[in-house]
């Protein structure tokens, strides 16, 4: 139970109260604790348990509120709106869509900017080029029912893509914008998985409070023969999505 958790609290450690607080209600939820409607402790119950004041909790519970994972009833109390994260597969055919195809009732991606540039080390590596070369940079962000839950840059060889950006822009969706260069099935060559608190970008992109959680993906995806076609770094918010490494990955494209 979330009082189980309160030793864990730490004042020194950078991160301010109320945001411990918010993450340990939000693993209280994840792991079951609370049920879809379940109501949390009074505020003072909480207080007294993670030795702070009100307002701290109450800080705490406004950014769940806002981030619509309680829900809080003048004169009743606050509440439970959803106990489950989204699960995303990450496998050998890791798409936005499909992956979480059973889970919500609407995905789609928004390109936000993209730009031509030359690729910095790390993309010249990942993409089997020379540094220095030119390549498409996307930004894009994944939404869901509504909701952000990635963020996104990725990269291309401008030679062999371009105009990667107008079909990106035109279709949502990497899988239909490789269509268009003939390329009709990918797979993912290898994915590193970290994670991090939200930058300033991210933050807002995502709708995230301070001290937020992201985890973040960076993966390079290659053609059935082996040739890199992308390299990307994807963020998603801890307290909405949950990676699930898949061994045996069967979605289709």
């Amino acid at each position: 139970m979330i009082g189980q958790q309160a030793a864990s609290i730490e004042r020194r450690s950078g991160v301010s109260l109320w945001r411990q607080i918010a993450d340990q209600i939000l693993h209280a939820i994840a792991v079951g604790d609370f049920a879809e409607n379940a109501a949390l402790p009074p505020e003072m119950a909480l207080a007294e348990r993670y030795g702070v004041n009100r307002h701290t909790v109450r800080s705490a519970i406004a950014a769940l509120v806002q981030d619509g994972v309680l829900r809080a009833e003048q004169g009743r109390g606050t509440f439970v709106l959803s106990r489950k994260r989204l699960s995303y597969p990450i496998g050998a055919r890791t798409r936005f869509s499909t992956g979480l195809q059973g889970q919500t009732s609407e995905r789609h991606i928004v390109l936000l900017a993209s730009s031509v540039e030359p690729a910095s080390r790390r993309v010249a590596e990942g993409l089997d080029l020379a540094t220095g070369s030119t390549v498409v940079r996307l930004e894009t962000r994944g939404e869901a029912d509504g909701h952000p839950v990635s963020r996104a840059t990725a990269w291309f060889d401008a030679q062999r893509f371009a105009g990667i950006d107008a079909a990106m822009a035109e279709t949502g969706s990497v899988t239909a914008s490789l269509k268009r260069f003939g390329i009709n099935d990918y797979l993912r060559q290898s994915t590193i998985l970290s994670a991090r608190h939200a930058d300033a970008t991210d933050l807002v992109d995502l709708d995230l409070q301070p001290g937020a959680i992201v985890l973040v993906t960076i993966a390079v995806n290659v053609t059935l023969d082996g040739q890199p076609i992308q390299f990307s770094e994807s963020r998603f918010p801890a307290e909405r999505v949950e990676l699930r490494l898949s061994a045996n990955d069967q979605a289709m494209p």
